[in-house]
């Protein structure tokens, strides 16, 4: 046989699996009508390996084995989303446990920042809340989770990633660990200045002190020259350290809003090397709540340690119409090389489409956890 009758063959079959596709399809329907009725979930983890089992037992050779289970993983997985979008359609979907709100509250509202005066969480909390709003300082971002929790805050202004040096692990993880939720964010542009005490000459000076990520950002200016260099948790502390101990040898790497609080001399400016540095900073709070008008969601899941496991669980995005715009992940404590994934894309929880995404990926994920609409 020639290759054109081998390809007209191949087209017949591929008519009759297309024909057999839809049959399945519609019975699958049928199975989500009797879900409904009978309150079961879509998803049953051990029916679909059993079943999966079954099919490839069916096959003659181990290639065949492999490429009918992929195949029907993929088979079953678009059953699945048939059924959530019937689920939705029907309004069985169910509430989140989220409430819209016009607004993230009045001018009393109290606002927690980690560092110090002059800090650039300061600035974006200003930023975001305004120049007058009641707001208090704390040493680490644990102890601003900790003062929402405790009720001191109403809520706390958080770096979650920066454009040059990434994200922020620990907020990664105190997102996971505290029952806060993000409702806001606010991006600022970032740039370093090299602050010493008045009358200071940048020839005088033999130790530099900054927070770790800014030190880095600065590295090709401080390359430049032979100091040593000292991480501080807050670009602000460093500031207030050269302030208070007024030695004309140490500076620091901060801010000019930072210089301006401690009254410190700008020495160079800018000494980070890229001039589209930038700081994403959220907005947390206990409250299950969202603006109305947000339009990002992040949440996070851990999936079983199985192969395809997460092609799967961003496959919801895809058949919901869903914009992925951010994907993490950061390792599970007490599971050696297991992860927690991490995810942004867009929408709004009061969304059909989002709450039918969120519906197939609680069901399939270990755990998952909605971080916030903003």
């Amino acid at each position: 046989m020639d290759l054109g009758d081998l390809r007209t063959q191949i087209d017949a079959v591929d008519e009759q699996i297309v024909d057999l596709y839809e049959r399945r399809m519609d019975i699958c329907r049928q199975v989500a009508e009797v879900k409904i009725e009978t309150g079961k979930k879509v998803f049953d983890r051990d029916r679909e390996k059993e079943k999966i089992a079954k099919v490839k037992s069916l096959t003659h050779t181990d290639f065949n084995k492999t490429g009918i289970g992929e195949l029907f993983e993929q088979i079953m997985s678009m059953s699945r989303k048939l059924q959530y979008q019937l689920l939705t359609e029907k309004g069985t979907i169910g509430r989140l446990p989220f409430i819209g709100v016009d607004s993230l509250g009045d001018d009393r509202v109290r606002v927690v920042f980690q560092g110090a005066e002059g800090a650039y969480s300061q600035a974006a909390m200003h930023q975001y809340f305004g120049d007058t709003v009641n707001s208090f300082h704390v040493d680490t971002f644990r102890d601003a989770c900790c003062a929402i929790e405790e009720g001191s805050a109403d809520f706390a202004v958080l770096p979650i990633e920066n454009s040059t040096a990434g994200i922020v692990n620990e907020i990664y993880d105190l997102l996971v660990e505290f029952e806060n939720y993000i409702v806001g964010e606010q991006i600022i542009k970032i740039e370093h200045c090299l602050l010493g005490v008045p009358g200071g000459r940048i020839e005088d000076i033999r130790t530099v002190y900054s927070h770790p990520q800014s030190l880095m950002q600065s590295a090709r200016f401080l390359s430049e020259h032979d100091w040593k260099q000292i991480s501080l948790p807050n670009n602000a502390f460093a500031a207030r350290k050269v302030a208070e101990e007024k030695d004309p040898s140490q500076a620091a790497i901060a801010g000019e809003y930072a210089g301006r609080v401690y009254g410190l001399e700008v020495l160079k400016k800018p000494v980070n090397q890229s001039d589209t540095n930038s700081t994403r900073f959220i907005i947390i709070t206990n409250q299950k709540i969202f603006r109305k008008d947000a339009k990002k969601v992040s949440i996070c899941f851990e999936i079983p340690h199985e192969s395809g496991s997460l092609y799967h669980m961003l496959s919801h995005f895809i058949y919901n119409n869903l914009n992925m715009t951010k994907i993490e992940s950061r390792p599970i404590e007490g599971r050696n090389w297991e992860y927690r994934f991490f995810i942004d894309f867009d929408g709004n929880l009061a969304d059909s489409a989002v709450k039918n995404a969120l519906r197939g990926l609680r069901d399939e994920a270990r755990n998952m956890k909605i971080l916030g609409n903003y």
